[in-house]
């Protein structure tokens, strides 16, 4: 549309002039004693159009002549610029080949090529910028090569010619430089360097993911579970991890902090920061339920944490893995120590009931005969442990099961019997060991 406005124009345009040209009779004349000369006033037009074009021409052509030594410098500043992104490159370049040697000469190269424009008075608009990622190749080459020193000397550098530009281009540089250097410290293993180097940034930088997750790998470097769970927990709300790897990663760093809890309250704050789904999960039900009561807390608070999975546990299609069932059916019994607590009957009545809807399921045989063992019930106890000990795969249930067994025969007075159920009981410990 703006080119045929434009064509419509131009048209009107020549129209016009052709219109005044043919139509104009008017003349000038110049009086220059004695003489008169007449012109047409279309030469006129014509010839004073022609002098103002050869005006600006002329202009045209002085401006270019004088602009010369400026174009010969700005070509030459580009040349030196383009030496020195080449170097920069070929660092970059060498450096993701595994070339660390190369990769340090060429950047190098790249510092002096733009400190020789420096010297000339010639300064890059981004020479901020130039400087100090030339400074962090050399800094990441002698980091592959281990020269922690020459590292430290261009980490200095770079901190250095970072801090010499504007603002957004500053902060930027600077927490790019403490990310590698914070990563660095950690491969290193220096995680104490490192999460001092992270907490240092901005709050705003230290919720990016690259920082969160060096966060993540430096706190489960340093032994700090609790904080590690909470950068995961972040981490897998930002969808940095596989629903399936996320899961795997909170659940490890949650067992990992509870191996770390030496007081019954800290395992009870911790459960208390865990989702409902964390609580399904069996073993770390089971794990919170047996540090708590291994710390001295109440096992009626153990038994109310494993509540919620007692019926996903008695499921025939349950995905559960073998140790994981076993671990279930160990903090049951652990929970259930005491014959006289108040639900003591109701979790008897509760346990039998799941045994004989299982009854060739020799976890729950062995579950029932530890609680009839609890409860005085020797005969009942006796015939189900006896069952249990025959498909028992866990090493820890299958020594407890002839253990109790042993102590149920030296009850009755019938020591041959126990002492080849401690020696089964020997015989698995040394078989787990």
């Amino acid at each position: 549309m703006r080119a045929a406005l434009w064509l419509i124009s131009l048209f009107g345009l020549a129209v016009s002039v052709a219109w005044l040209a043919g139509h104009n009779n008017a003349t000038v004349a110049l009086f220059w004693l004695p003489y008169r000369i007449d012109f047409s006033l279309n030469l006129v037009l014509l010839s004073l159009a022609g002098i103002v074009l050869l005006v600006v021409l002329a202009q045209q052509a002085l401006s270019a002549l004088l602009s010369l030594p400026k174009q010969a410098q700005r070509w030459r500043l580009q040349q030196k610029e383009r030496v020195a992104h080449a170097a920069l490159l070929e660092s970059i370049g060498n450096f993701m080949a595994g070339r660390f040697l190369r990769a340090r000469k060429a950047a190098q190269t790249a510092l002096d090529r733009e400190a020789s424009l420096k010297d000339s008075g010639l300064e890059l608009e981004h020479a901020v910028s130039l400087r100090t990622v030339a400074h962090i190749m050399v800094a990441e080459s002698a980091h592959a090569l281990q020269d922690r020193e020459l590292r430290q000397i261009h980490l200095q550098a770079a901190l250095e010619a970072a801090k010499k530009g504007h603002s957004a281009e500053r902060q930027t540089l600077l927490e790019g430089t403490q990310l590698r250097s914070a990563r660095w410290l950690l491969d290193d293993r220096d995680a104490a360097g490192s999460l001092d180097l992270l907490k240092a940034l901005s709050p705003a930088s230290g919720r990016r993911m690259a920082a969160m997750r060096l966060q993540l790998k430096a706190a489960r470097l340093a032994g700090q579970p609790a904080q590690a769970l909470d950068t995961a927990v972040l981490l897998a709300k930002h969808r940095a991890f596989s629903p399936a790897t996320a899961n795997t990663l909170v659940r490890g760093l949650i067992l990992a902090w509870l191996s770390h809890s030496h007081d019954a309250d800290a395992v009870q704050r911790m459960w208390l920061k865990l989702t409902p789904a964390q609580r399904n999960m069996p073993d770390l039900a089971a794990e919170a339920a047996l540090r708590l009561m291994a710390l001295g807390g109440a096992s009626s608070m153990a038994r109310a944490w494993l509540q919620p999975v007692w019926a996903p546990l008695q499921s025939e299609q349950s995905a559960w893995t073998q140790d994981q069932l076993a671990r279930m059916v160990e903090a049951i019994e652990a929970s259930l120590a005491d014959p006289q607590a108040s639900d003591a009957r109701q979790w008897l009545a509760r346990v039998e009931a799941a045994q004989q809807a299982q009854p060739q399921d020799a976890r729950w045989q062995y579950l029932a005969g530890m609680v009839c063992l609890r409860h005085q019930l020797w005969g009942k106890a006796q015939s189900l442990l006896v069952q249990a000990v025959k498909g028992l795969k866990a090493p820890t249930l299958q020594r407890r099961a002839w253990c109790a067994l042993a102590e149920l025969a030296d009850q009755r007075g019938e020591p041959e019997t126990a002492a080849k159920a401690w020696k089964q009981a020997a015989l698995v410990n040394s078989t787990q060991t």
